[in-house]
Protein backbone atom coordinates (compact mmCIF):
# COMPACT_ATOMS: atom_id res chain seq x y z
CA UNK A 1 0.00 0.00 0.00
CA UNK A 2 1.90 3.52 -1.31
CA UNK A 3 0.37 7.01 -0.60
CA UNK A 4 1.25 9.65 -3.10
CA UNK A 5 0.02 13.11 -3.17
CA UNK A 6 -0.12 16.50 -4.63
CA UNK A 7 2.88 18.86 -4.41
CA UNK A 8 3.60 22.53 -6.42
CA UNK A 9 5.88 21.42 -9.40
CA UNK A 10 8.19 24.36 -8.32
CA UNK A 11 8.64 22.35 -4.76
CA UNK A 12 9.29 19.06 -6.09
CA UNK A 13 12.91 17.01 -5.29
CA UNK A 14 14.54 14.37 -6.66
CA UNK A 15 14.54 12.35 -3.81
CA UNK A 16 10.64 12.57 -3.28
CA UNK A 17 9.38 8.78 -3.23
CA UNK A 18 5.89 7.17 -2.48
CA UNK A 19 5.48 6.18 1.12
CA UNK A 20 5.15 2.50 1.53
CA UNK A 21 2.64 2.00 5.10
CA UNK A 22 3.21 -1.76 5.39
CA UNK A 23 6.58 -1.15 5.64
CA UNK A 24 5.95 1.39 8.99
CA UNK A 25 4.15 -1.72 10.76
CA UNK A 26 5.73 -5.16 9.50
CA UNK A 27 8.98 -6.21 11.85
CA UNK A 28 12.04 -5.55 10.08
CA UNK A 29 14.14 -8.60 8.92
CA UNK A 30 15.26 -11.16 12.45
CA UNK A 31 12.27 -9.60 14.36
CA UNK A 32 9.55 -11.75 15.60
CA UNK A 33 6.96 -12.03 13.19
CA UNK A 34 3.23 -10.43 13.61
CA UNK A 35 0.97 -13.62 15.13
CA UNK A 36 -2.38 -12.83 12.25
CA UNK A 37 -0.05 -11.61 9.62
CA UNK A 38 0.37 -14.22 7.22
CA UNK A 39 2.97 -13.96 3.68
CA UNK A 40 0.82 -16.27 1.11
CA UNK A 41 0.75 -16.70 -2.39
CA UNK A 42 -2.20 -16.53 -5.02
CA UNK A 43 -1.62 -17.28 -8.84
CA UNK A 44 1.71 -16.50 -8.95
CA UNK A 45 1.59 -13.34 -6.31
CA UNK A 46 2.66 -12.82 -3.40
CA UNK A 47 0.93 -11.03 -0.76
CA UNK A 48 0.10 -10.50 3.14
CA UNK A 49 -3.03 -12.13 4.73
CA UNK A 50 -4.50 -9.75 7.47
CA UNK A 51 -6.74 -11.50 10.10
CA UNK A 52 -7.87 -10.88 13.54
CA UNK A 53 -7.59 -7.35 15.51
CA UNK A 54 -5.07 -5.30 13.60
CA UNK A 55 -4.46 -2.70 16.27
CA UNK A 56 -1.32 -3.50 15.79
CA UNK A 57 -0.59 -2.18 11.99
CA UNK A 58 -0.68 1.25 13.21
CA UNK A 59 1.79 3.53 13.67
CA UNK A 60 2.22 7.83 14.61
CA UNK A 61 1.73 10.08 11.34
CA UNK A 62 4.65 11.78 12.65
CA UNK A 63 6.66 9.33 11.56
CA UNK A 64 5.96 10.58 8.00
CA UNK A 65 5.29 14.30 8.18
CA UNK A 66 8.70 15.02 9.77
CA UNK A 67 8.76 18.45 8.45
CA UNK A 68 4.90 19.29 8.49
CA UNK A 69 2.39 18.39 10.91
CA UNK A 70 -0.80 18.55 8.18
CA UNK A 71 -2.01 15.60 6.18
CA UNK A 72 -1.54 16.93 2.51
CA UNK A 73 -4.72 18.20 0.92
CA UNK A 74 -4.20 16.43 -2.12
CA UNK A 75 -2.76 12.13 -1.95
CA UNK A 76 -3.15 9.46 -4.03
CA UNK A 77 -3.42 5.26 -2.45
CA UNK A 78 -2.23 2.55 -4.75
CA UNK A 79 -3.89 -0.74 -2.51
CA UNK A 80 -3.80 -4.10 -4.56
CA UNK A 81 -6.48 -6.00 -2.63
CA UNK A 82 -7.52 -9.34 -2.83
CA UNK A 83 -10.98 -10.30 -1.07
CA UNK A 84 -12.03 -13.81 -1.87
CA UNK A 85 -14.93 -13.72 0.93
CA UNK A 86 -16.00 -10.97 1.89
CA UNK A 87 -19.47 -11.64 3.86
CA UNK A 88 -22.83 -9.86 2.27
CA UNK A 89 -23.76 -6.31 3.44
CA UNK A 90 -20.00 -6.39 5.51
CA UNK A 91 -17.78 -3.62 5.26
CA UNK A 92 -13.99 -3.71 6.31
CA UNK A 93 -11.55 -0.51 6.98
CA UNK A 94 -8.29 -1.70 5.21
CA UNK A 95 -6.83 1.79 6.35
CA UNK A 96 -7.48 4.78 8.74
CA UNK A 97 -6.65 8.08 9.64
CA UNK A 98 -7.96 8.91 12.86
CA UNK A 99 -6.89 11.50 15.87
CA UNK A 100 -4.31 10.24 17.99
CA UNK A 101 -6.04 11.82 21.49
CA UNK A 102 -9.72 10.77 20.69
CA UNK A 103 -9.60 7.69 18.06
CA UNK A 104 -12.09 9.97 15.66
CA UNK A 105 -12.37 8.86 12.01
CA UNK A 106 -10.87 11.36 10.19
CA UNK A 107 -10.33 9.38 6.67
CA UNK A 108 -11.30 6.02 6.01
CA UNK A 109 -10.97 3.04 3.35
CA UNK A 110 -12.94 0.37 3.16
CA UNK A 111 -13.47 -2.76 1.02
CA UNK A 112 -17.64 -3.80 0.68
CA UNK A 113 -19.96 -5.72 -1.26
CA UNK A 114 -22.31 -4.11 -3.04
CA UNK A 115 -23.23 -0.60 -1.68
CA UNK A 116 -22.39 2.04 -0.21
CA UNK A 117 -21.46 1.71 3.48
CA UNK A 118 -22.99 4.36 5.88
CA UNK A 119 -21.56 7.37 6.92
CA UNK A 120 -21.14 8.47 10.21
CA UNK A 121 -21.08 12.19 11.69
CA UNK A 122 -17.65 11.96 12.75
CA UNK A 123 -16.24 10.72 9.58
CA UNK A 124 -14.72 14.00 7.84
CA UNK A 125 -14.27 11.88 4.10
CA UNK A 126 -14.52 8.41 2.79
CA UNK A 127 -13.32 6.52 0.48
CA UNK A 128 -14.53 2.46 -0.48
CA UNK A 129 -13.76 -0.21 -2.50
CA UNK A 130 -17.13 -1.64 -4.34
CA UNK A 131 -16.13 -5.23 -5.01
CA UNK A 132 -19.27 -6.02 -7.02
CA UNK A 133 -18.03 -2.87 -9.30
CA UNK A 134 -14.66 -3.55 -8.75
CA UNK A 135 -13.77 0.47 -9.05
CA UNK A 136 -13.06 3.09 -5.95
CA UNK A 137 -15.56 4.82 -4.45
CA UNK A 138 -15.47 8.43 -2.55
CA UNK A 139 -18.30 10.65 -0.71
CA UNK A 140 -18.15 13.65 -1.81
CA UNK A 141 -19.21 17.04 -0.58
CA UNK A 142 -19.34 20.51 -2.23
CA UNK A 143 -16.43 22.93 -1.03
CA UNK A 144 -16.44 25.64 -3.05
CA UNK A 145 -17.47 27.27 -6.56
CA UNK A 146 -14.92 28.47 -9.03
CA UNK A 147 -15.21 30.72 -11.91
CA UNK A 148 -13.62 28.37 -14.57
CA UNK A 149 -14.64 29.58 -17.96
CA UNK A 150 -15.90 32.54 -19.92
CA UNK A 151 -17.83 31.73 -22.81
CA UNK A 152 -18.13 34.48 -24.97
CA UNK A 153 -21.73 33.80 -27.02
CA UNK A 154 -22.52 35.62 -30.78
CA UNK A 155 -25.14 37.45 -28.38
CA UNK A 156 -27.37 38.13 -25.41
CA UNK A 157 -28.52 34.58 -24.35
CA UNK A 158 -32.03 33.33 -23.06
CA UNK A 159 -31.06 29.70 -22.31
CA UNK A 160 -28.96 26.82 -22.54
CA UNK A 161 -29.02 23.31 -23.20
CA UNK A 162 -26.28 20.31 -22.43
CA UNK A 163 -26.39 17.17 -24.02
CA UNK A 164 -24.28 14.36 -25.06
CA UNK A 165 -24.18 12.81 -28.18
CA UNK A 166 -22.85 8.62 -28.26
CA UNK A 167 -19.26 8.44 -29.68
CA UNK A 168 -19.23 12.62 -30.20
CA UNK A 169 -19.22 14.03 -26.70
CA UNK A 170 -20.39 16.57 -24.41
CA UNK A 171 -22.62 19.45 -26.36
CA UNK A 172 -24.40 22.87 -25.18
CA UNK A 173 -26.55 24.89 -27.48
CA UNK A 174 -26.90 28.63 -26.41
CA UNK A 175 -30.61 30.13 -27.21
CA UNK A 176 -29.14 33.70 -29.03
CA UNK A 177 -30.55 36.61 -29.45
CA UNK A 178 -29.23 37.87 -32.61
CA UNK A 179 -30.70 35.92 -36.03
CA UNK A 180 -26.87 36.30 -37.27
CA UNK A 181 -24.72 34.25 -36.63
CA UNK A 182 -27.77 32.88 -34.97
CA UNK A 183 -27.33 30.44 -32.06
CA UNK A 184 -24.04 28.73 -31.20
CA UNK A 185 -23.57 24.87 -30.61
CA UNK A 186 -20.60 24.46 -28.29
CA UNK A 187 -18.27 21.16 -27.97
CA UNK A 188 -16.66 20.49 -24.88
CA UNK A 189 -12.53 19.71 -26.36
CA UNK A 190 -9.63 19.90 -24.09
CA UNK A 191 -12.03 20.78 -20.70
CA UNK A 192 -13.57 23.64 -22.13
CA UNK A 193 -16.44 24.49 -24.51
CA UNK A 194 -15.43 25.81 -28.07
CA UNK A 195 -18.18 26.99 -30.96
CA UNK A 196 -18.60 23.89 -33.51
CA UNK A 197 -21.87 25.05 -35.29
CA UNK A 198 -23.97 27.99 -35.75
CA UNK A 199 -27.42 27.81 -36.55
CA UNK A 200 -29.46 30.79 -37.88
CA UNK A 201 -32.48 31.62 -35.06
CA UNK A 202 -34.82 34.37 -34.43
CA UNK A 203 -34.24 35.40 -31.02
CA UNK A 204 -34.49 31.76 -29.66
CA UNK A 205 -35.58 31.64 -26.18
CA UNK A 206 -34.90 27.87 -25.51
CA UNK A 207 -33.25 24.37 -27.21
CA UNK A 208 -34.30 21.05 -26.12
CA UNK A 209 -32.29 17.79 -27.17
CA UNK A 210 -34.09 14.72 -27.00
CA UNK A 211 -34.32 11.45 -28.98
CA UNK A 212 -36.95 9.36 -31.28
CA UNK A 213 -35.29 5.81 -31.14
CA UNK A 214 -31.73 6.25 -32.58
CA UNK A 215 -32.60 9.29 -33.78
CA UNK A 216 -30.90 12.44 -32.56
CA UNK A 217 -32.77 15.96 -32.14
CA UNK A 218 -32.83 19.93 -31.37
CA UNK A 219 -35.64 21.72 -31.19
CA UNK A 220 -35.67 25.62 -31.32
CA UNK A 221 -38.18 28.12 -29.69
CA UNK A 222 -37.83 31.04 -31.85
CA UNK A 223 -39.58 34.08 -30.28
CA UNK A 224 -39.86 36.02 -33.03
CA UNK A 225 -40.79 34.88 -37.11
CA UNK A 226 -38.29 35.32 -40.08
CA UNK A 227 -37.89 39.10 -41.66
CA UNK A 228 -41.24 39.67 -43.76
CA UNK A 229 -43.09 36.99 -42.77
CA UNK A 230 -45.82 36.70 -41.22
CA UNK A 231 -45.67 33.18 -40.02
CA UNK A 232 -43.60 32.57 -36.78
CA UNK A 233 -42.10 29.32 -36.92
CA UNK A 234 -39.56 27.19 -34.90
CA UNK A 235 -37.66 24.35 -36.16
CA UNK A 236 -36.57 21.29 -35.36
CA UNK A 237 -33.01 20.32 -36.26
CA UNK A 238 -31.98 16.07 -36.90
CA UNK A 239 -28.01 15.39 -35.80
CA UNK A 240 -26.66 13.73 -39.47
CA UNK A 241 -23.54 11.29 -38.35
CA UNK A 242 -21.97 11.75 -41.41
CA UNK A 243 -21.89 15.30 -42.08
CA UNK A 244 -21.20 15.59 -37.76
CA UNK A 245 -23.82 18.25 -37.60
CA UNK A 246 -27.59 19.51 -36.61
CA UNK A 247 -29.41 19.86 -40.29
CA UNK A 248 -32.95 21.36 -40.65
CA UNK A 249 -35.71 18.33 -40.31
CA UNK A 250 -39.22 19.90 -39.43
CA UNK A 251 -40.59 23.51 -39.01
CA UNK A 252 -43.93 23.85 -36.94
CA UNK A 253 -46.12 27.04 -36.38
CA UNK A 254 -45.56 28.58 -33.25
CA UNK A 255 -46.70 32.08 -31.09
CA UNK A 256 -43.70 33.95 -29.66
CA UNK A 257 -42.08 30.31 -28.05
CA UNK A 258 -40.02 30.11 -25.21
CA UNK A 259 -39.91 26.80 -24.66
CA UNK A 260 -39.89 23.04 -25.94
CA UNK A 261 -40.36 20.03 -23.87
CA UNK A 262 -39.47 16.35 -24.84
CA UNK A 263 -41.30 13.31 -22.94
CA UNK A 264 -42.04 9.94 -24.04
CA UNK A 265 -45.86 7.98 -22.69
CA UNK A 266 -45.58 4.36 -23.14
CA UNK A 267 -43.12 4.65 -25.65
CA UNK A 268 -44.81 7.27 -28.06
CA UNK A 269 -42.49 10.57 -28.29
CA UNK A 270 -44.51 13.71 -27.74
CA UNK A 271 -43.11 17.73 -28.16
CA UNK A 272 -44.97 20.20 -26.52
CA UNK A 273 -44.51 23.94 -27.16
CA UNK A 274 -44.83 26.95 -24.72
CA UNK A 275 -46.45 29.82 -26.97
CA UNK A 276 -46.30 32.71 -24.99
CA UNK A 277 -48.50 35.45 -26.80
CA UNK A 278 -50.07 35.76 -30.38
CA UNK A 279 -50.03 39.71 -30.96
CA UNK A 280 -50.91 41.08 -27.66
CA UNK A 281 -53.31 38.21 -26.75
CA UNK A 282 -51.57 36.17 -24.25
CA UNK A 283 -54.71 33.93 -23.73
CA UNK A 284 -53.75 30.92 -26.57
CA UNK A 285 -53.50 27.89 -26.84
CA UNK A 286 -50.01 25.96 -26.22
CA UNK A 287 -49.64 22.67 -28.59
CA UNK A 288 -48.57 18.88 -27.67
CA UNK A 289 -47.60 17.77 -30.84
CA UNK A 290 -46.98 13.27 -30.97
CA UNK A 291 -44.50 11.87 -33.28
CA UNK A 292 -46.24 9.53 -36.06
CA UNK A 293 -43.99 6.72 -36.67
CA UNK A 294 -45.32 6.55 -40.32
CA UNK A 295 -44.58 9.56 -41.97
CA UNK A 296 -41.54 10.46 -39.03
CA UNK A 297 -42.37 13.75 -37.77
CA UNK A 298 -44.39 14.90 -35.20
CA UNK A 299 -48.09 16.18 -35.77
CA UNK A 300 -50.80 17.91 -33.58
CA UNK A 301 -51.77 15.55 -31.09
CA UNK A 302 -53.60 18.06 -27.96
CA UNK A 303 -53.80 21.75 -27.56
CA UNK A 304 -54.28 23.47 -24.31
CA UNK A 305 -55.66 26.86 -23.61
CA UNK A 306 -52.61 28.89 -21.41
CA UNK A 307 -51.69 32.61 -20.39
CA UNK A 308 -48.77 33.64 -21.60
CA UNK A 309 -47.24 30.09 -21.29
CA UNK A 310 -43.18 30.38 -20.08
CA UNK A 311 -42.37 26.74 -19.87
CA UNK A 312 -43.81 23.38 -19.70
CA UNK A 313 -42.16 19.94 -17.30
CA UNK A 314 -42.79 16.52 -17.82
CA UNK A 315 -42.57 14.53 -14.75
CA UNK A 316 -43.65 11.01 -13.37
CA UNK A 317 -44.86 9.94 -10.19
CA UNK A 318 -45.02 5.87 -9.99
CA UNK A 319 -47.61 5.30 -12.87
CA UNK A 320 -48.81 8.74 -13.58
CA UNK A 321 -47.55 11.12 -15.77
CA UNK A 322 -48.16 14.99 -15.78
CA UNK A 323 -47.17 18.14 -17.12
CA UNK A 324 -47.47 21.49 -15.54
CA UNK A 325 -47.33 24.65 -16.91
CA UNK A 326 -45.58 28.05 -16.00
CA UNK A 327 -48.37 31.18 -16.49
CA UNK A 328 -46.61 34.19 -16.86
CA UNK A 329 -49.39 37.26 -17.74
CA UNK A 330 -53.41 37.06 -18.74
CA UNK A 331 -52.54 40.15 -19.95
CA UNK A 332 -53.09 42.46 -17.21
CA UNK A 333 -52.01 40.53 -14.34
CA UNK A 334 -49.24 37.88 -13.36
CA UNK A 335 -51.32 36.61 -10.08
CA UNK A 336 -52.94 33.52 -11.83
CA UNK A 337 -53.12 30.00 -11.46
CA UNK A 338 -50.39 27.44 -13.74
CA UNK A 339 -51.79 24.49 -13.99
CA UNK A 340 -50.69 20.65 -13.29
CA UNK A 341 -52.20 18.20 -15.90
CA UNK A 342 -52.16 14.44 -15.51
CA UNK A 343 -52.46 11.70 -18.66
CA UNK A 344 -55.76 9.89 -18.45
CA UNK A 345 -56.76 7.88 -21.37
CA UNK A 346 -54.47 9.36 -23.59
CA UNK A 347 -54.97 12.78 -23.39
CA UNK A 348 -53.73 15.58 -20.32
CA UNK A 349 -56.76 16.46 -18.57
CA UNK A 350 -56.27 19.09 -15.35
CA UNK A 351 -55.12 17.82 -12.41
CA UNK A 352 -54.44 20.68 -10.19
CA UNK A 353 -54.11 25.07 -9.95
CA UNK A 354 -51.62 26.38 -8.75
CA UNK A 355 -51.49 30.43 -7.70
CA UNK A 356 -48.29 31.69 -9.41
CA UNK A 357 -46.73 35.27 -9.55
CA UNK A 358 -45.32 35.25 -12.74
CA UNK A 359 -44.18 32.23 -13.57
CA UNK A 360 -41.16 31.30 -15.29
CA UNK A 361 -40.09 27.75 -14.78
CA UNK A 362 -41.08 24.55 -12.90
CA UNK A 363 -38.38 22.46 -11.44
CA UNK A 364 -39.68 18.49 -10.62
CA UNK A 365 -37.11 16.63 -8.37
CA UNK A 366 -37.44 13.69 -5.84
CA UNK A 367 -35.56 13.22 -2.53
CA UNK A 368 -35.91 9.98 -1.37
CA UNK A 369 -39.24 8.68 -1.81
CA UNK A 370 -40.77 12.56 -1.43
CA UNK A 371 -41.68 14.30 -4.64
CA UNK A 372 -41.37 18.48 -5.09
CA UNK A 373 -42.23 20.97 -7.46
CA UNK A 374 -40.36 24.54 -7.07
CA UNK A 375 -41.81 27.31 -9.13
CA UNK A 376 -39.62 30.05 -10.50
CA UNK A 377 -41.88 33.39 -9.74
CA UNK A 378 -40.53 36.25 -12.00
CA UNK A 379 -42.89 39.84 -11.22
CA UNK A 380 -45.71 41.07 -9.51
CA UNK A 381 -47.22 43.39 -11.82
CA UNK A 382 -48.56 46.93 -9.57
CA UNK A 383 -51.14 48.56 -11.51
CA UNK A 384 -50.75 51.63 -9.07
CA UNK A 385 -46.92 51.32 -9.57
CA UNK A 386 -43.51 49.96 -10.12
CA UNK A 387 -43.68 46.17 -10.75
CA UNK A 388 -42.19 44.00 -7.57
CA UNK A 389 -39.47 41.64 -8.76
CA UNK A 390 -38.31 40.39 -5.30
CA UNK A 391 -40.78 38.16 -4.71
CA UNK A 392 -41.19 34.72 -3.11
CA UNK A 393 -40.56 31.85 -5.06
CA UNK A 394 -42.03 28.45 -3.88
CA UNK A 395 -41.56 25.09 -3.55
CA UNK A 396 -44.64 22.47 -3.60
CA UNK A 397 -44.64 18.88 -1.74
CA UNK A 398 -46.70 16.05 -3.50
CA UNK A 399 -49.06 15.01 0.05
CA UNK A 400 -49.53 11.29 -1.10
CA UNK A 401 -52.91 11.36 1.05
CA UNK A 402 -54.71 14.13 -0.09
CA UNK A 403 -52.99 13.64 -3.83
CA UNK A 404 -52.26 17.46 -4.27
CA UNK A 405 -49.01 19.05 -4.61
CA UNK A 406 -48.32 21.59 -0.81
CA UNK A 407 -46.56 24.33 -0.12
CA UNK A 408 -43.41 23.25 1.57
CA UNK A 409 -41.07 26.13 1.71
CA UNK A 410 -41.23 30.20 0.36
CA UNK A 411 -37.54 31.41 -0.92
CA UNK A 412 -37.07 34.74 -1.73
CA UNK A 413 -35.88 35.55 -5.26
CA UNK A 414 -35.29 38.31 -7.96
CA UNK A 415 -37.61 38.23 -10.84
CA UNK A 416 -36.38 34.60 -10.78
CA UNK A 417 -36.06 32.66 -14.17
CA UNK A 418 -35.36 29.03 -13.11
CA UNK A 419 -34.53 26.68 -10.56
CA UNK A 420 -31.70 23.87 -11.31
CA UNK A 421 -31.51 20.88 -9.29
CA UNK A 422 -28.60 18.83 -8.80
CA UNK A 423 -26.53 16.68 -6.63
CA UNK A 424 -23.19 16.16 -5.29
CA UNK A 425 -22.25 12.78 -3.80
CA UNK A 426 -25.13 12.39 -0.80
CA UNK A 427 -25.92 16.28 -0.99
CA UNK A 428 -28.97 17.57 -2.88
CA UNK A 429 -29.22 21.33 -4.55
CA UNK A 430 -31.13 24.09 -5.97
CA UNK A 431 -29.95 27.02 -7.82
CA UNK A 432 -31.93 29.95 -8.82
CA UNK A 433 -31.47 32.22 -11.88
CA UNK A 434 -31.77 35.73 -10.11
CA UNK A 435 -32.12 37.91 -13.14
CA UNK A 436 -33.55 41.44 -12.09
CA UNK A 437 -34.57 43.38 -8.95
CA UNK A 438 -36.12 46.36 -10.48
CA UNK A 439 -32.85 48.43 -10.64
CA UNK A 440 -30.35 46.01 -11.68
CA UNK A 441 -29.27 42.79 -13.55
CA UNK A 442 -26.17 42.55 -11.89
CA UNK A 443 -26.77 40.25 -8.51
CA UNK A 444 -26.16 37.01 -6.69
CA UNK A 445 -27.45 33.90 -7.92
CA UNK A 446 -28.07 31.37 -4.85
CA UNK A 447 -27.07 27.63 -4.64
CA UNK A 448 -29.12 26.11 -1.56
CA UNK A 449 -28.85 22.82 0.05
CA UNK A 450 -30.98 20.46 0.80
CA UNK A 451 -31.00 20.46 5.19
CA UNK A 452 -33.94 18.06 5.57
CA UNK A 453 -36.72 18.95 8.28
CA UNK A 454 -34.95 22.58 7.19
CA UNK A 455 -35.35 22.59 4.02
CA UNK A 456 -33.35 24.38 1.00
CA UNK A 457 -30.65 26.99 3.17
CA UNK A 458 -28.18 29.16 0.80
CA UNK A 459 -24.69 28.30 1.27
CA UNK A 460 -23.26 29.88 -2.24
CA UNK A 461 -23.79 33.37 -3.63
CA UNK A 462 -22.49 33.66 -7.14
CA UNK A 463 -22.51 37.24 -8.76
CA UNK A 464 -24.33 36.62 -12.47
CA UNK A 465 -25.85 39.30 -14.72
CA UNK A 466 -28.77 38.95 -16.69
CA UNK A 467 -29.09 35.09 -15.34
CA UNK A 468 -31.60 33.13 -17.05
CA UNK A 469 -30.70 29.37 -16.95
CA UNK A 470 -28.67 27.33 -15.09
CA UNK A 471 -27.26 23.79 -16.38
CA UNK A 472 -25.63 20.98 -14.26
CA UNK A 473 -23.19 18.87 -15.66
CA UNK A 474 -20.22 16.35 -15.45
CA UNK A 475 -17.11 15.52 -17.47
CA UNK A 476 -14.06 13.57 -16.96
CA UNK A 477 -13.09 16.69 -15.76
CA UNK A 478 -15.37 17.42 -12.63
CA UNK A 479 -19.04 18.71 -11.79
CA UNK A 480 -20.17 22.20 -13.19
CA UNK A 481 -22.16 24.71 -13.81
CA UNK A 482 -23.02 26.82 -16.64
CA UNK A 483 -25.64 30.10 -16.40
CA UNK A 484 -26.93 32.42 -19.54
CA UNK A 485 -26.97 35.99 -19.97
CA UNK A 486 -29.89 37.70 -21.23
CA UNK A 487 -27.73 40.90 -21.27
CA UNK A 488 -24.70 40.45 -22.33
CA UNK A 489 -22.94 37.67 -24.82
CA UNK A 490 -21.20 36.57 -22.24
CA UNK A 491 -22.06 33.03 -20.51
CA UNK A 492 -20.19 31.78 -17.37
CA UNK A 493 -18.89 28.12 -16.96
CA UNK A 494 -18.29 27.49 -12.95
CA UNK A 495 -16.49 24.27 -11.53
CA UNK A 496 -17.55 22.51 -8.31
CA UNK A 497 -14.79 21.79 -6.37
CA UNK A 498 -15.44 19.28 -3.73
CA UNK A 499 -13.52 17.19 -1.31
Amino acid sequence: MFLFWGIPPSLLSVDLLPLDFLSQVLPAGGNKPLSDVHMVQSQGARGLQLAGSQEALSFSASQLFTNCDYFPSEFSIVVTLKTPRLSNKRNEYILSLVEEESDRLLIGLRVTLGSQPPCSKAEQGKLWFDTLKKGLCSKRRLDYVEDYQDLYTNSETFDVEVFHIPSQGLFAATANKAAQPGSGIYKWVDGKFKLYQNITTYEARAWKYFTVGSKMFLAVANFKGQPGREREESMIYRWNSRKLKFLLYQTLETHCAQDWEAFTIQEEHFLVVANHRQGDNHNIDSVIYRWNPGTKVFEVNQTIGTSGAYDWEFFSVGPYQFLVVANTLNGTSTNINSTIYIWLGGTFRPFQSIKTVGATDWEMFQIGNRYFLAVANGQMLNNRGPSLYTINSTIYELNMMTQTFIKFQDILTNSAVDWEFFSVGEDKFLVVANSHDGASFSLNSVIYRWQGYEGFVPVHKLPTTGCTDWEYFNTTEGSFLIYSSATSPLSKVFKLNTY
